[in-house]
């Protein structure tokens, strides 16, 4: 079995490249330090919230995957869903980055491309 990072290793790496970068990048909710899922929240100037998540694409191979709701029109909508990911999963870690190319910045921290 090949070694993987912690989550905890990954999310800081993401929030430090953004920030550095002169992006916002900001943790909303720690999840399981080792294995927890990391639900990454995406704006770009403050607009057209994204959510991604590492996950198996197509081809079988890790991914960042699209989620969450198709309107996400107003902040409460974008609040509500990530809130309540973490109502089933409390081991899940949302963060949030307001970056351009931040769906970037997530596979190439996470070694997705």
């Amino acid at each position: 079995m090949t070694p993987r990072l912690t989550s905890a290793v990954l999310v800081s790496a993401l929030v430090r490249r953004v920030n550095q970068a002169g992006g916002s990048a900001m943790v909303l909710a720690k999840g399981d330090a080792t294995a927890g899922g990391i639900l990454v929240l995406t704006y770009h100037k403050g607009t057209n919230p994204r959510f991604f998540e590492r996950g198996l694409g197509p081809e079988g191979v890790p991914a960042l995957i699209a989620s969450g709701p198709q309107d996400m029109g107003d902040e409460a909508a974008v609040s509500a869903y990530w809130q309540r990911r973490r109502g089933f999963d409390a081991d899940l870690w949302v963060v949030e980055l307001d970056i351009a190319d931040a769906e970037r910045f997530t596979a190439e921290t996470f070694n997705l491309c």
